[in-house]
């Protein structure tokens, strides 16, 4: 597929039956072992790509270090990628609808986009400036004739934003008018009790993301909830890590082997998988 036929494959992957599971990886190698498990679409993390450079989360990363990864990505592995690209990277709307521009350029087909942190201190940024921003990331997406699919996250419940018992109707607002500008999904990362869940998508004109992990619903029940998209965020490399980690005490500690051989995948299948990069 091209990169066209790439992006509508991918935005139909949100519009049902069934749940649509983005796995998200954070290089090539990752990327492959989602590739190969057999999801049909691969998102990045970004708390994991800035982990593999050395930076925490929150756009310490500078977008010209995550460029490369993207086309890296987007050329070894034959299936839509969608990069998670923070706030955008700038400080104004047309710095971050051309930092877009640079993205799509890489070859990826979808974008996350955070509306956290505001200016000034404040939490968020203000509903219409990113309104605003999605507008003019949708003008530059007809510009170069790649359907960008735009998965436009509010901080409102990860953030705790204001009245607890107001977060429910801050988030449906912004999102809805997120999805008016022209967002086409709808990311809702902290929210995992089921109530809540099923207000979200009943009331948000858009198809709905939410964050898996500790205490949220499983798969089918999402699913069940109408829910259209779940993402895994960083917890794949934040595990990956724990068992460096647990690796890394054994042997200073034990002197012992267990935690490294335990469920490692062989030396020639590894070189096998990377060798077949362009066909997954």
């Amino acid at each position: 597929m091209n990169q066209y036929e790439k992006a509508i494959a991918f935005r139909d992957l949100h519009q049902g039956p069934h749940v649509f599971i983005l796995p998200n990886a954070w290089d090539v190698a990752s990327a492959l072992i989602f590739a190969q498990a057999g999801f049909p679409a691969i998102g990045t993390t970004s708390a994991g790509v800035a982990a593999t450079l050395g930076y925490p989360d929150g756009e310490q990363i500078h977008l010209s270090e995550l460029l490369p990864i993207l086309k890296r990505m987007a050329e070894r592995v034959n299936l839509p990628i969608t990069a998670d690209i923070e706030a955008g990277y700038g400080r104004t709307i047309t710095a971050v609808a051309e930092n877009v521009r640079a993205v799509i350029a890489t070859g990826v087909v979808g974008i996350n986009l955070e509306d956290a942190p505001g200016e000034e201190g404040q939490p968020l940024v203000t509903l219409a400036r990113q309104a605003r921003v999605i507008r003019a990331i949708r003008l530059v997406a007809k510009e170069v004739k790649v359907p960008l699919v735009i998965n436009a996250r509010t901080d409102v419940f990860w953030r705790k934003v204001g009245d607890p018992d107001n977060q429910l109707t801050q988030a449906v607002e912004r999102a809805n008018a997120y999805r008016e500008a022209g967002a086409d999904c709808l990311f809702l990362p902290g929210v995992s009790d089921r109530e809540t869940i099923a207000k979200l998508v009943d009331q948000i004109r858009g198809p709905v993301n939410i964050l898996a992990g500790p205490g949220a619903p499983s798969i089918p029940e999402l699913e069940r909830l109408g829910v259209a998209r779940v993402s895994v965020g960083s917890g794949p490399i934040r595990a990956a890590l724990a068992l460096m980690r647990g690796i890394a005490q054994e042997l200073l500690t034990k002197g012992t082997y267990t935690r490294l051989t335990e469920e490692t995948i062989p030396y020639e299948e590894l070189g096998e998988l990377l060798a077949r990069a362009g066909e997954l």
